[in-house]
């Protein structure tokens, strides 16, 4: 990137000294063709003057602008291509890794479904290991899923309209996956979903992210903490909100949490669980072009020594039926 930018610098550079010059050479050739040099650098050269029809100004200026005008462009044309071909092969590589490491993943995970679901058969209804097998079957389920999102992902085919889902169940899915991890940290996780919300974003889509926020929650919470998971609405917005109680954001502007590989420089609570754990600074970021895919906005809320909390917000999906019915 900062040889691409060099080069796209030292080409807009070159552009427009030879822009600079086309014009000083047009000029003078313009102002020779009406006078000659010797005459034009004679003692009394200031009494002399050029004789010249308002039609050759104006021709003269057209030509000239013209003339550079395509310089220009061509030029422009020639560093932008130079500039993206690195971006271009980067993004090839990028989507090349997804889709390989997809479609390795997919049969393993297939295998391992199968597997649960034939421990699930052998299982009767009242041994105690059933509801955990459940829960792992859906688990694999989830992780199936976002294998086959990755994949739709990478052959950039245009959004389909989604239908709308529930955001409060895949929510609750998430946060119940997390509690496993939080209670081997001594952290609870309380959920406040009072009602039912639609949006056109995936389950899918919603569990990665909240699995996200909150995973970067249990990172700076210290034992005995809670995290908060709450969902609100209105009539056009539906609103997901994450706070941890750890010791803020540090080292790092809150608003840049979201960049990828952008990392606090405390990413783990002293003395916890989490201590030397240090995050890639790639799971905000997810989530963050997720919520954009969908036309919504991440946000850091609040960030001070008494903990962060992290503001998602989507559009409903019933939001336009009800502006156009009122």
């Amino acid at each position: 990137m900062r040889r691409a930018s060099r080069t796209v610098g030292v080409q807009i550079a070159v552009a427009s000294s030879a822009l600079v010059l086309v014009v000083l050479i047009a000029a003078f050739a313009f102002v020779f063709a009406h006078i000659e040099p010797s005459r034009l650098f004679e003692p009394g050269r200031h009494e002399s003057a050029i004789d010249v029809g308002g039609l050759d100004i104006l021709v003269g200026a057209v030509v000239i602008g013209a003339a550079a005008i395509v310089l220009a462009g061509v030029v422009t044309w020639f560093a932008t291509r130079r500039a993206v071909r690195p971006l271009g092969a980067a993004l090839r590589l990028q989507r090349e890794f997804i889709a390989n490491a997809s479609h390795e993943l997919r049969t393993p995970l297939a295998v391992l479904d199968a597997r649960l679901q034939y421990l699930q058969r052998r299982l009767p209804a009242s041994d105690p290991a059933s509801s955990t097998v459940a829960e792992l079957r859906r688990d694999t389920g989830m992780l199936v899923q976002t294998v086959n999102e990755l994949l739709a992902g990478v052959e950039d085919l245009p959004d389909a309209v989604a239908e709308p889902v529930d955001l409060v169940p895949a929510v609750e899915q998430a946060v119940e996956s997390m509690r496993v991890l939080a209670a081997a940290r001594g952290v609870e996780i309380a959920l406040d979903a009072p009602e039912a919300v639609p949006t056109c974003v995936p389950a899918v889509s919603t569990h990665r992210c909240v699995v996200a926020l909150i995973d970067n929650a249990l990172r700076f919470s210290p034992r005995g903490a809670t995290i908060t998971v709450s969902v609100r609405a209105d009539r056009a917005h539906a609103e997901l909100r994450v706070r941890d109680r750890g010791s803020g954001i540090h080292g790092i502007d809150p608003s840049r949490i979201f960049e990828r590989f952008a990392r606090g420089s405390a990413p783990g609570t002293p003395g916890g669980p989490d201590e030397g754990r240090r995050g890639f600074g790639i799971g905000l970021a997810l989530v963050h072009d997720t919520v954009e895919r969908y036309g919504g906005t991440a946000t850091v809320a609040s960030s001070s020594d008494d903990g962060t909390e992290v503001l998602i917000t989507l559009p409903r999906a019933d939001a336009p039926r009800r502006r156009a019915r009122g």
